[in-house]
């Protein structure tokens, strides 16, 4: 999906505010202001490229003079020397924006790369993989679009797209009748018809309140691949099922051949390393 045009322009802006300040001091100071330069970006390792728009509005935002040739698409797999973009415009412009527009592109580039690595681990298996909230900050919906770049799934937006009722949930719940599964699944159906409700569940019986409760997902929290196997048989299709947990590159696999639809993986955001790619003047 490509990103808002708005976002995009107010978040670099936001960027460029906290960079250049009240102006690039050296740029300023050895760069004549009619002089023209040709820079390009390069990745230095295979990634999957995302975050590139935002490079563009940076550059453009410091002057609409820029030409851009064809840039890479959002989601193009790179190897190490490819071209994601070529920029040429007066060099004062491609310098001050360079810092701004590279930590866009290495960010997002480096969740990209992640999610693409989460998804080829469980390829032929019926498992698709989710990202989470775990976001920075004010990042949420670039480092969403990196993850679908990346062939991943994007999981809830925000606190407004899903009813997920989660373990802290169901405690401030104890004691509700007839349990506070149950309470939960028909308080949120009744105040919200049109979304999806998705319930966590610690243990099978929790699984199997869930599903009586008409739950349209159950999530199986921090569930050994035994244990999950047990839960996917137990649902037996009455609803769909997401794993969530202990999910890394050396768990993902086993998990995704339980049978589960799903695999939610915080990582894939709050701990994808960032691509590495640099821009060179020629």
């Amino acid at each position: 999906m490509p990103l808002d045009p708005v976002l995009v322009h107010e978040a670099v802006a936001r960027a460029l505010r906290e960079d250049v300040g009240p102006g690039d001091v050296t740029t300023l100071a050895c760069i004549p202001a009619d002089r023209s330069a040709r820079a390009v970006m390069r990745a230095r390792q295979p990634l999957v490229l995302a975050g590139l728009p935002l490079a563009i509005e940076a550059f453009r935002q410091l002057s609409p003079g820029i030409a851009f040739g064809s840039p890479a698409p959002e989601g193009a797999r790179l190897a190490r020397g490819d071209a994601a973009l070529v920029a040429s415009g007066p060099a004062r412009a491609l310098l001050t924006a360079e810092r701004t527009a590279l930590n866009f592109v290495q960010r997002l580039s480096g969740v990209a790369t992640l999610a693409a690595r989460f998804v080829e681990a469980v390829r032929g298996t019926r498992a698709r993989i989710l990202d989470t909230r775990k976001t920075t900050p004010g990042w949420r919906v670039f480092e969403k679009h990196a993850v679908a770049c990346g062939g991943a799934t994007n999981h809830r937006a925000g606190l407004w797209d899903l009813v997920l009722v989660k373990d802290n949930h169901l405690a401030a719940l104890a004691g509700e009748p007839p349990d506070p599964v149950t309470a939960a699944v028909r308080r949120a159906r009744a105040l919200y018809p049109s979304l999806r409700v998705e319930v966590e569940a610690d243990n099978l019986d929790q699984v199997r309140l869930a599903v009586a409760a008409g739950a349209d997902i159950v999530l199986l929290d921090n569930m050994g691949p035994e244990m999950l196997r047990e839960a996917v048989a137990l649902v037996g299709g009455r609803c769909q099922t997401e794993a969530s947990g202990g999910v890394n590159l050396d768990t993902v696999r086993a998990i995704a051949e339980t049978g589960v639809d799903f695999i939610s993986c915080g990582a894939i955001t709050h701990s994808a390393p960032a691509a590495d790619l640099a821009l060179d003047f020629e």
